[in-house]
């Protein structure tokens, strides 16, 4: 099956986020009934789950009665549709101390087409042009590029956006001024990339910032932040909050937040100017209720994520262990079509996790 190629041939030309319901409805039904079927045949675990729950190959599903899977499933066991022999990427979800992490195994499309995925998305708010990059993180984060964590592949990911990637922060994750205020003068006036997970970029560069009393001109950069919202909602910081800071120290008025996870590298789900995260094209979510029933609009539920990109490992349907509500479809006022939502919190006993919130000096 050339799902792989097929997959990014197909969609290729159409706009990030330009599919309304009907016409996304009957993509992914195909699409996704095409993983379903690859990943039974070629990995034996998931063939065992599928075959517990009785699920009828014979009739037509629609997406909410195709199977998911647990996002903790992924500690538990290495879950591969692909040869050892092809494996060129392994990622490695950021845990806790204690914490089991996820291990995704990627052949060479897969990598790619997660590679282009997210370049097309985070084009739709930087432009197509390539810009420097200013990653808040040290670069000693890509010490193994074949087995890579969570940090490492969001850097490596978003890297490939840019001109030029120039680090924040040294091996001792200390901010580097002189490198920030370089960099700052360098690009004036110019449009840059600024790219870390949320509460890195706190702790370690609004933070550092703050007790310098220093500032930087950073006015045309647009920031772009995920994971680790835990540890700022305990120190009282929301998302409103977070913005508003970080522009103090620097004069960033572009920033937005996105939601994604190892497990569906590539397809993330990024913030609009209205505050809403939003499906793409390759992607779709659904809120379930305790009893995986499917929420209704504006109703609280567990996150199920979906994507397309999973082909060399079964990660196509997700259940996370985060909350969220379903604010609307095809209608929000930023002109983008899909599904649009916020993520609300953990679900009750779920494990910490987020890239950021696992950083141990």
């Amino acid at each position: 099956m050339k799902h792989e190629a097929g997959l990014i041939d197909e969609l290729k030309n159409i706009p990030i986020f330009s599919l309304n319901k009907r016409e996304k409805k009957a993509i992914f039904i195909r699409l996704m009934d095409q993983l379903v079927r690859k990943h039974y045949s070629n990995c034996s675990e998931y063939k065992r789950i599928l075959d517990i729950l009785e699920y009828d190959f014979s009739i037509s599903h629609d997406i909410e009665s195709m199977p998911f899977i647990p996002a903790r499933l992924f500690k538990l066991h290495l879950l591969s549709s692909i040869n050892d022999s092809d494996i060129v990427k392994t990622l490695v979800s950021s845990g806790t101390s204690g914490q089991t992490p996820s291990t995704i195994v990627l052949d060479r499309e897969n990598s790619l087409n997660q590679i282009r995925v997210l370049a097309k998305i985070i084009s739709s708010i930087t432009g197509k042009k390539r810009i420097p990059m200013l990653v808040i993180d040290s670069p000693s984060v890509l010490k193994d590029r074949d087995m890579f964590s969570a940090r490492g592949a969001g850097i490596l990911g978003f890297s490939m956006l840019a001109t030029k990637v120039e680090y924040a922060l040294n091996t001792n994750m200390e901010l580097n001024i002189d490198a920030l205020t370089e960099f700052s003068e360098k690009y004036q006036g110019e449009p840059t990339l600024i790219f870390g997970f949320t509460y890195m970029i706190w702790e370690y560069f609004y933070k550092a910032m703050s007790d310098s009393n220093k500032s930087i001109n950073l006015e045309k950069a647009i920031m772009v932040h995920g994971g680790g919202w835990k540890k700022l909602i305990e120190q009282s910081v929301d998302n409103s909050s977070f913005k508003n800071e970080i522009k103090k120290v620097s004069g960033i008025n572009s920033i937005y937040n996105y939601y994604g996870m190892v497990e569906q590298s590539g397809s993330i789900f990024i913030e609009c100017d209205k505050g809403y995260l939003h499906t793409s094209i390759y992607s779709d979510v659904i809120m379930r209720r305790s009893d995986f029933t499917v929420c209704n609009t504006n109703e609280n539920g567990i996150i199920q994520v979906i994507s397309l990109l999973p082909t060399s490992y079964p990660g196509h349907s997700i259940l996370t262990e985060d909350s969220g509500v379903i604010i609307g479809e095809d209608d929000c006022s930023c002109g983008r079509s899909g599904k649009y939502f916020f993520v609300t919190g953990r679900i009750k006993s779920a494990e910490v996790r987020g890239c950021s919130d696992t950083f141990k000096r």
